[in-house]
């Protein structure tokens, strides 16, 4: 009798909600939601890459797993391409290992843009390190998404011109960070309030009266 040949167990297919629960960390309901944004992934190869690349950052498993939950078509991005031109982009600009992967949590989809290089060294002259960045960036998650010539430039350029150049942009915008990505009619209208105060604009005290209209007009 001739013996029947054994069965051959097809390959298992690569799917994209198990990979985020067994491989990044997620949990099945975050996975199920992530996972709507990258189903055209059909292999593990490009998001193996990223992965890597995140763990040489030094970025927990946790953290690997905000980073995924957050913006999970960081998977997709191109390690040789994209993300490692950006780090040492940013390492150029004299960021730490550890400051890059602070930024990769904070940033999100923005830190997949080659413009974050650009932005990021503008934001650190104007604070005068990266040190203040994280902090300003918490109280306004815009300063990576709006353009920084057409906006924060010009921004920045009107409060020097409001003020006379007697106040620090720098140290005033750490503290109101929404006047670096405000339209200007509300940046006219804070500086008229904090005039109206009795401050002469070119004094030493007019920063304090900007910080004082712009924290009563955000209530």
């Amino acid at each position: 009798a001739t013996t029947a040949a054994p069965a051959v167990s097809p390959p298992v297919g690569f799917v994209v909600e198990d990979y985020l629960v067994d491989t990044c960390g997620l949990t099945r309901a975050q996975a199920l939601k992530a996972s709507a944004k990258i189903s055209h992934l059909k292999s593990p190869v490009k998001p193996d890459a990223v992965l890597t690349f995140l763990a040489e950052l030094a970025l927990s498993t946790a953290d690997i797993a905000a980073v995924v939950t957050g913006d999970p078509k960081f998977l997709c991005a191109g390690v040789e391409r994209t993300l490692s031109p950006i780090v040492d982009g940013l390492t150029s600009l004299g960021l730490s290992r550890l400051e890059i992967a602070q930024l990769v949590l904070l940033a999100n989809d923005h830190f997949r843009s080659k413009s974050v290089v650009s932005k990021v060294h503008y934001y650190v002259r104007l604070f005068g390190s990266f040190e203040e960045f994280p902090r300003v960036f918490k109280h306004n998650h815009n300063l990576l998404s709006h353009n920084v010539e057409r906006v924060v430039k010009r921004n920045v350029g009107l409060l020097q011109e409001c003020t006379r150049g007697a106040c620090d942009i720098g140290k005033l915008c750490t503290t109101v960070p929404r006047m670096l990505t405000a339209n200007v009619e509300q940046i006219r209208a804070i500086v008229a309030s904090a005039e109206g105060l009795g401050v002469p604009r070119g004094s030493g005290m007019f920063r304090q009266a900007l910080q004082s209209v712009a924290f009563l007009n955000n209530e």
